[in-house]
């Protein structure tokens, strides 16, 4: 028997997936969680074989949750279930300790046999999540950003003028444009929203 807790702030998902999960008879849902906070606690006082973690929520988002719970020495596989599929959202749950990333479009079938997977120490992923992480993959490693360049963008991110990041960084705005100028030529793009974009979703801001 897989015992399994399920994390997610809205009841009526909680309920939809405690009733797709317990039509197995292998399955049996420990307990439910609201937050990440929650999950934490939760996590420690079940001692769950699987833990299927929504990633944003109050008190607490999933990812900080699950780094929460691998770092309190927490023995449970654990499994995002998010509707977000972004690079930066799946490296950060990948890297803080998840097993595995689905999205909630995943048929009742894909969700039993994800957990089952998980429960026997396998990595689960939804198609569209492994094909972004093996093109990201083979993508080419970009440069790094450096610290002047990082702010710069920061500051661009927040909708600042060219002007205005020079005045906050005590720098001329010709020099703002000649680290903007850098940032596009290591990010692969040639205007300022694609390069927040793009920073955005490689986590470099």
């Amino acid at each position: 028997m897989i015992r399994v807790l399920i994390v997610d702030d809205h009841p009526v998902v909680r309920e939809g997936l405690r009733g797709m999960l317990e039509a197995d008879p292998g399955i049996e849902v420990a307990g439910e969680a609201g937050s990440g906070g929650e999950a934490v606690v939760r996590a420690l006082e079940l001692d769950p074989d699987v833990i299927l973690m929504d990633l944003r929520m109050p008190g607490g988002d999933g990812v900080g949750a699950i780094a929460r719970i691998v770092a309190q020495g927490g023995r449970s596989r654990m499994i995002v279930l998010t509707t977000y599929e972004t690079d930066q959202d799946i490296v950060r749950a990948v890297e803080a300790g998840a097993a595995g990333y689905l999205l909630k479009d995943t048929s009742r079938a894909e969700l039993v046999a994800a957990v089952f997977g998980a429960a026997r120490g396998e990595t689960v992923l939804s198609p569209s999540v492994a094909t972004r992480l093996v093109t990201r993959m083979r993508a080419p490693v970009a440069e790094s950003l450096s610290k002047r360049e990082t702010e710069v963008l920061a500051l661009v991110a927040r909708g600042l003028t060219n002007a205005e990041v020079g005045r906050a960084l005590f720098i001329s705005e010709a020099t703002v444009k000649t680290h903007l100028l850098r940032v596009f030529g290591k990010l692969g793009v040639s205007d300022r929203t694609a390069a927040v974009t793009t920073a955005l979703g490689r986590g470099l801001l």
